[in-house]
Order: structure tokens, then sequence, then C-alpha cells
């Protein structure tokens, strides 16, 4: 993990291999950003004007190296692109936090192979300082664990950027502590997210995942319990089991209890935790299946929320179920028109064997309502269906309940996270309709999305307040990093989850 300090000493004298600066988009070219006067003098205040002739424009994303002047330490200025003039106030200018993270993990994948940066981005408060603490720690990511020699930058590459110091901050103000241990934690625990997302699924089955969510647990002072495919059959857990029957590894339901002694609320987080899916019965055509060990991304994103609560102490009860299985074809999995008794004692008719993820999720919100906790949260990698509505960088929220669901969509906001609410018509209810069970586990192809929404909210108990996250869009990027998200697992869902959590222990349920 890259290490982060504070730092109250000014850009020309710190030692660095660089000097991070913003640049904003001016109405006459690029403006240096406050936070970097003393480079910009040292630039005899030319900075912008020498950023312009190099054809820098100061859009987001945008980055420019070049040499540092004799009057810094550090060899090299690195100028990243703000976007847009940042809003106005009374108080002087203020910049979007979210544009200070993306800015911060664009910087920190520039600068990979070095040892220090500076970044002497505008700070403001403990909150820019700790949004730009995320965006460095989640910039710098790598994951190298099955290269040859991980740390030979001559086979594999650069190293990830080694240290970040960011200048303008408080080291010794309450605020700005919190801001940077609050970043730190959730950057780990979301780092290890993906990691998992990331790591093969012939490593990563539901057992091995059980064993990471218990080393975790011990080590936070979380409570865990783990129900192997033995106590799932005596549960009565069919959702679960059907998923898992045409695997070689057996299913798991992981619990996850995280309890505060001066919590009033307990929010349950379910997560659909696939560690592969083939589809079933119903294979996925060719060219579907390379990434689909990312199917366990809404589990994972459970998992490192629930221990992100715990080590920052929330003040809210906060418990997790992993809902883990592999799916596979073989002599012994569920096939199409088969009907699965689920834990809840509903029927489910199985049309299509590749819509196992409402399964697993169908049986674990059941359980996790038995607690009557005051909101149920599922977040899962669900439907393409949800993918086209809203692209591959956008997640959909569901719910029962509207305002609730207007909180989560804020929690998403505040925490950078794009997300978009979107409704649960009861008329595309009835096309789940079956003869021979309860319920089909397929509807409607048009909003299919939603119908998937429809089917887990039969699962829910009975006056519990419940959303429902599809994250198949931006749960694993396929396509070339940006901002502070990488290639592979990006760790969606994590930060809304956590930000719902603070957001609860401060009596905004929503």
């Amino acid at each position: 993990m890259t290490a982060l300090t504070l730092s109250t000493a000014a850009a020309t004298g710190l030692r660095a291999d660089a000097i991070v600066v913003g640049v904003v988009k001016g109405d006459k070219g690029p403006v240096v950003a406050h936070g970097a006067e003393a480079v910009d003098e040292a630039y005899d205040g030319k900075l912008g004007s020498v950023l312009e002739t190099l054809g820098a424009s100061g859009g987001e994303g945008e980055v420019t190296k070049l040499p540092a002047p004799s009057g810094l330490k550090a060899p090299i200025v690195l100028a990243v692109g703000l976007g847009g003039e940042p809003e106005k106030s009374a108080t002087g200018t203020a910049y979007d936090g979210e544009a200070l993270r993306r800015a911060a993990g664009v910087a920190a994948r520039a600068l990979a192979g070095s040892k220090k940066a500076a970044f002497a981005l505008p700070v403001d408060d403990a909150e820019d300082a700790g949004a730009i603490a995320e965006g460095a720690l989640l910039g710098a990511y790598a994951f190298d664990a099955y290269k040859e020699s991980p740390k030979d930058p001559k086979k594999n590459g650069r190293a990830p950027l080694a240290e970040v110091a960011i200048l303008g901050g408080k080291p010794r103000d309450k605020a700005y502590k919190a801001a940077v241990e609050r970043a730190l934690a959730l950057t780990e625990e979301l780092n290890r997210a993906r990691d998992l997302i990331n790591t093969p699924p012939n490593d990563l089955n539901p057992e091995s995942f059980a064993a990471v969510a218990q080393a975790a647990a011990k080590e936070h002072g979380i409570k865990v319990q783990v129900l192997d495919d033995k106590a799932l059959v005596k549960g009565g857990f069919g959702g679960i089991l059907g998923v898992g029957a045409g695997s070689a590894s057996t299913p798991r339901l992981v619990k996850l209890s995280y309890k505060s002694t001066k919590a009033k609320k307990h929010l349950a987080f379910v997560g659909k935790g696939i560690t592969y899916d083939s589809g079933g019965i119903s294979l996925k055509p060719a060219g579907h299946n390379e990434t689909m060990k990312c199917d366990m991304a809404g589990a994972a994103a459970v998992f490192a929320a629930v221990v992100t609560a715990a080590r920052l102490g929330l003040e809210v009860n906060v418990t997790g179920w992993l809902a883990l299985a592999e799916n596979m074809p073989s002599g012994s999995a569920t096939r199409p028109g088969d009907v699965l008794r689920m834990y809840s004692g509903k029927t489910v008719e199985v049309l299509n064997t590749d819509a196992e993820g409402r399964l697993v999720l169908a049986d674990a919100i059941a359980k996790a309502s038995e607690e009557t906790p005051d909101a149920i949260v599922d977040v899962a990698t669900l439907t393409g269906a949800m993918m086209l509505a809203l692209g591959s960088r956008t997640f959909g929220i569901m719910a029962n309940d509207d305002a609730f669901r207007g909180s989560i969509h804020e929690a998403a906001e505040e925490s950078g996270e794009p997300a978009w609410p979107m409704p649960l018509p009861t008329h595309l209810r009835k096309g789940m309709d079956s003869s021979t069970a309860d319920i089909a586990n397929m509807g409607e192809r048009m909003g299919g999305g939603l119908v998937a929404g429809l089917f887990l909210q039969e699962f829910v108990g009975e006056g519990i307040t419940w959303a429902h996250l599809d994250i198949a869009g931006p749960a694993f990027n396929e396509s070339a990093p940006f901002g502070y998200t990488p290639k592979g697992g990006t760790g969606s869902a994590v930060r809304t989850l956590v930000r719902l959590a603070e957001r609860t222990a401060a009596g905004d349920l929503g």
C-alpha cells in the first residue's frame, strides 16, 4: 500500500521525485489552481503560459510533465487537469471533492515507478485532504500477485507510487488526521475488494473467499459465522444450494457482524458472491465468460464495507451477508425447468440458470430479514440489462421506499460514485408468474434489470426497508484506466455503503 502523509512543508523545499499541481480550464487558457502558488512563482508566474505552450488546457484527467526550474528540489512538475473553474462562494473558491479525487488518482497512476510525490493540489479543508488521499491511494493500486517477479520493473512494468505527501495538510489538526485515517481504512479495504475481484477463479472459490472473510473478521473484532454446504442443506437454503449444485466447489453463506455499543440503528448488507459464473446449463455464449470471475463483486463490496465500518468504529450495527457459490454446468447442476424451494419457503421455477444471482441473494435477503434490521441493501452484478440502461460507469438503485432510495443516491453522490434511481414497476411482476411454482426466476425481457429487482423484493421481510444496487456496469472495467479507476476490479459500491453507514450513524437513514 502506498504510504501517505500530511505535510506543511513548502513545495519549493520538499525533496520528492515530483510535485503535482492542479490546472483548471480558464476562459483564456489553463490556470494554475491554488495550492501551487510557490511552484508557479518558481516559473516566474508563467506556469500557466508554459503549460498552454505545451498544449495543456486544464481539462479533466489531462496530464502534462515538465522539468522543474532551479527553485524546486523536485526534478519534475506534473500538472493534472481539474476541469472547469471551481465554484465561488463568500469564502472563496471550492473544488469539487470528486474532481480532486480523480485528479489525484490520475497523478498517482502517471507517477508509477516513483518513490515519492508531493501533491500541491487545492486543500481548503479536511474534506479536500481526504478526497486527495482517497484518489491517490486508489489511483496507485496495482494487481501483480500473479506476475513472475512483481517487484521487478524490467519484467512487469513500473511499481506503484511508493509515497504521497499532501501539501497544505495539517498533520496535528484532528479533522485532517481523521480525514486521512478514514481514507486509509477505506482505500485499504476497497483495494482488498479489488484484489478479490481480480483473483482468478481457480484460486478464489466459495471456501477460500470465506476463509479470507474469517481472517479479516478475526483481525478487526468482527463476529463471523460460515454456513457450509451441510449447514445450508440443514437450513433449507435451496437458492444457494441450487446455484452451487453443478460445481465441485461447494457454496457458503458468510455472516459478518460488526456491533457498536453506541449504535441506535442496524443495517444489513447482502452481497452476490458468484466466484465464477459460466451460466450453468444455460451456458453463456463465447466471449462472455472471460471476465466472470468478477461476478462476486457485490460480496466483495459488502465484505469491504463491513470491515471499513469496524475499522472506523462507526456508531451503527452492520451485518454483512456474503452469498457465495460457483455456477457451473455438470450432471448435478440445476436444470432449466427445475423448481427450488427457497429459504423463505417460496418455490422458484428456474427458467434460466444464468439468472442465478437473484437466487443466492433471495436466500440471503430472507435470512437477513429474520433479524429485522432497520434497512437491507443488497449489492450485485446482476443484469446485463442494467448495463444497457446506464452504461459501464453507473449503477442502478431500486428500493421499496422512495426516501431510502434517495438517501442511497445522495450517499453515492457524496462518495463520488455515479448512480441513478430506478423504478420497480408493478406491472412487470406478472411476467414472473409460474404455473408450477410460486414465482419464476425470469420475466419480461424488456426492463430485465427492473424485473430482477421485483424478484428480490419478494423475499424481503414484511415492513423492512430495502434497496437493491445493480453494479453490473461499473464493477469491472474492461477498458483503459481512468481517474483513480484501474483496469479490472473497481470496488464499486464500497464507498456508497460506507457513506450510508456513516449517515445512518449520524441519524440520517432516509
